[in-house]
């Protein structure tokens, strides 16, 4: 009798462990299969709507959901040279749904400009892949240039030197590789220009272009349309090179005669720190492939872009490195933001 009773226990308790882990495994894997992504992911631009950081976002954006179906919004958080946008990401829960697109200015020059940063731009964020580097590009109004005959770098210069403080420089905003490639040019020039800081690009260039600006060392994206359009007028690029995007506009290393003056951009995906490695991973592979897709390469390369895509561990490496070369040209220039 009491082996029955034992055999009925122990039946009963085999059923019991036997529904316990047929429970666990029917929940195990309805959470494992959880796809990412399973919901719309934020895109942070840290610069408002019809800059170049804008435009790539927005491309990327575009990319990801033709190849995956993947949602991406796209939201523009302007403000302190990128820094309140930057900042929202890095306290944004690390599990891949929100993301930013980040730049020279956020995670390369903004350290040492500004006296201090509610983030760090190598602690609180975990990179992805850098999207493209670009060259800038100094832009003049077209009436501004007839008025005055500048039709060069040169010209540019000797106008600056004969009126010190009567040229306006209109730029994205403090702590933007468009503000610092002016302050570096100012003080390899010993020239004295206005500094007007804008909420991003597409501001400075409205102003730009209707006159009320004369100048901008702008990301060449944002500027194309306008240079071909007739409404900005190109004298040259800040990159070491000259770019395919603008046939016969130098250098300003070489129309200026400043060997080494360089000041170019680029822009990149980060994470906030913490975020799992596979979803960095997935991320990075979706948006190098489109990346490299001809499609848009060509769309890229005609907007003065040049894509890259590379390895989180590779951009990490390159973020390390821009902020130890801009920490230097940011010193040598003395500028500085509060």
């Amino acid at each position: 009798m009491h082996r029955t009773r034992r055999r009925a226990t122990h039946m009963l308790l085999a059923t019991i462990a036997s529904a316990c882990l047929g429970t666990l495994a029917w929940q195990a894997p309805a959470h494992a299969a959880d796809p990412y992504p399973s919901k719309p992911i934020r895109l942070v631009v840290p610069f408002p709507a019809g800059g170049t950081t804008d435009i790539l976002a927005r491309a990327v954006a575009a990319e990801l959901s033709k190849l995956q179906g993947w949602n991406v919004v796209v939201d523009n958080r302007p403000g302190a040279g990128g820094n309140i946008g930057t900042d929202m990401v890095a306290k944004a829960a690390p599990d891949g749904y929100t993301l930013l697109m980040g730049t020279v200015g956020t995670h390369g020059i903004n350290q040492s400009l500004y006296g201090k940063l509610p983030f760090d731009p190598v602690k609180d964020f975990a990179p992805i892949t850098e999207v493209a580097s670009v060259p800038n590009v100094l832009v003049v109004n077209p009436a501004f240039a007839q008025q005055n005959r500048i039709n060069s770098v040169t010209d540019l210069i000797a106008y600056a030197r004969a009126n010190p403080g009567k040229l306006n420089m209109a730029s994205s905003g403090n702590g933007t590789s468009i503000h610092l490639a002016g302050e570096l040019f100012k003080t390899q020039t010993r020239t004295f220009m206005v500094h007007f800081p804008y909420k991003g690009s597409g501001p400075a260039l409205t102003d730009l272009a209707g006159g009320t600006m004369q100048l901008m060392f702008d990301n060449l994206p944002s500027s194309m349309a306008l240079i071909k359009s007739g409404k900005l007028k190109a004298l040259a690029v800040t990159s070491a090179k000259p770019s395919p995007a603008l046939p016969g506009v130098p250098t300003v290393a070489d129309a200026a005669r400043l060997p080494g003056f360089e000041a170019s951009s680029w822009f990149g995906l980060l994470a906030p720190a913490g975020t799992p490695p596979e979803i960095v991973a997935r991320v990075q592979q979706e948006v190098a492939r489109g990346l490299a897709t001809p499609a848009m390469r060509e769309k890229m390369l005609a907007q003065g872009a040049d894509p890259v895509g590379n390895t989180p561990v590779q951009f990490a490496a390159f973020i390390r490195a821009e902020l130890t070369k801009w920490a230097k040209v940011v010193k040598d220039s003395g500028a500085k933001v509060d």
